[in-house]
């Protein structure tokens, strides 16, 4: 497994109702339900990814996270999972004021723009950052918001949420060893990783 979804795992309670958003093929959510014996559901809107997870035997609808979400009840999960897919949110304040309704606690993580390799392109080159955890080009990616840590942690303090506990990590996008930061994570860190709840 990916070393951000194990560390994410480790944050998660043995037992819970867990939500996992943007879960493609249910790798987090099989090692939850295996090692934890939560009671997970996935939502993944690429129909491969959906059916790889529902051959694992996991619980995955196929839809678009921001409109699927809006069919739970208040406190319907302990802990719902936005693992790096907020820097590809239309909305982002929206979706996690509702998941921050819908679940207890929402762990979300996301690619830190501020990385000192992104900046040095941009500074250097002049041009948009290319990376292993920014794979693409401007014109082809995914992602249509640029964050930092410092950016989020700016955000959920002007938001009124908690940030009850984070971790900065170096690592590339799919590899499963890497590091804890902890000295300038702003500028060191590849990955924020944060679990939120409401005050």
């Amino acid at each position: 497994m990916r070393f951000d979804l194990t560390v994410i795992a480790s944050w998660i309670k043995p037992g819970s109702k867990v939500l996992d958003l943007g879960c493609g093929e249910g790798d987090l959510l099989y090692h939850l339900k295996q090692n934890k014996g939560v009671n997970g559901t996935g939502i993944e809107m690429v129909e491969a990814k959906v059916l790889r997870g529902i051959e694992k035997g996991l619980t995955v609808l196929q839809g678009n996270i921001t409109e699927e979400v809006q069919d739970y009840a208040d406190n319907t999960f302990d802990y719902v999972i936005l693992s790096q897919t907020l820097q590809q949110v239309y909305a982002p304040a929206q979706l996690l004021n509702t998941l921050l309704q819908i679940g207890r606690q929402v762990v979300v993580s996301f690619p830190n723009f501020s990385h000192w390799k992104n900046r040095w392109q941009i500074c250097a080159q002049g041009r948009a950052p290319v990376s292993k955890q920014l794979p693409f080009e401007w014109y082809n990616t995914p992602n249509i918001r640029v964050i930092s840590i410092a950016d989020f942690q700016r955000f959920i303090k002007k938001m009124g949420w908690r940030i009850r506990r984070e971790t900065a990590i170096n690592t590339d996008h799919h590899d499963q060893h890497g590091n804890v930061v902890r000295l300038l994570p702003n500028l060191r860190a590849t990955y924020g990783i944060f679990l939120l709840e409401k005050r």
